[in-house]
């Protein structure tokens, strides 16, 4: 149990830094509410005006960002396994194949469906 005490103390003194970061900016900061102040901010830039209900987003975004997620996926296993591939053997050997092939079909299908097209 010794071992977490440092654990723990790094913990509440973390929550402690966040409740009174924010009961201070509630405590000092400025009551005024107008309208810049409860408007979206982009950056300097006038906000848009946002279509009732939020919009809709194409669905050619989500598939890019799941093919991100899944090559990213495969990078981050790929780099371990290419480190340390002369302790592991035949049997990684044989496993990152497997797993290659199956991310390549995944591939070639969103490719037929044209989901790496762009209008």
């Amino acid at each position: 149990m010794d071992l977490y005490i440092p654990l723990i103390a790094l913990g509440v003194l973390g929550f402690a830094f966040a409740a009174f970061s924010v009961v201070m900016a509630s405590l000092t900061g400025p009551k005024r509410w107008n309208r810049a102040r409860l408007d979206a901010y982009e950056c300097g830039i006038e906000p848009t005006p946002q279509p009732v209900g939020g919009g809709r987003f194409p669905i050619k975004y989500y598939v890019t960002a799941m093919l991100f997620i899944v090559f990213d996926i495969e990078i981050i296993f790929l780099y371990p396994w290419a480190v340390a591939f002369d302790r592991m053997g035949l049997f990684a050997l044989v496993e990152m194949v497997l797993f290659i092939a199956a991310v390549l079909v995944a591939y070639a299908y969103v490719w037929r469906r044209g989901g790496l097209e762009w209008d």
